[in-house]
């Protein structure tokens, strides 16, 4: 599978990021939180994902843009190898809570515990 984070694979609707954070589950890897919900989309892609960073913890953006570069690369080399077990179609949001700006390496260790985490919970509700 290619590891790519495609226009497809971007989470851009409002509708369904607002169907996220009511009706939405969560799992967290501190300082990573990850809601998600399950849906349906028209194209063929099981999971839609976004990222954020509160601009309370980040004021400047050129820090919040690089946590959110380092959120979607950390999703985008992971995802195949965590989430090609995943069997119906979701809405994800990654989020970024701590005031520090992070390494890439902490990013991707607590990607994985966040995928791992998610994966446990969906296998326990089925």
């Amino acid at each position: 599978m290619k590891q790519t984070y495609g226009k497809t694979e971007k989470l851009k609707s409002k509708i369904t990021i607002g169907k996220l954070f009511t009706e939405g589950k969560s799992v967290s890897a501190y300082p990573l939180r990850l809601v998600y919900v399950k849906t349906n989309f028209e194209d063929n892609v099981s999971i839609k994902t976004g990222v954020s960073v509160s601009k309370r913890n980040f004021k400047l953006a050129v820090d919040r843009n690089r946590v959110k570069r380092l959120l979607r690369e950390a999703y985008r080399l992971n995802k195949n190898e965590h989430l090609a077990t995943v069997s119906g179609q979701y809405a994800f949001m990654i989020m970024y809570s701590s005031k520090d700006m992070p390494k890439y390496e902490f990013v991707e260790k607590k990607m994985i515990t966040l995928f791992q985490k998610f994966i446990k919970s969906e296998t326990e509700n089925l």
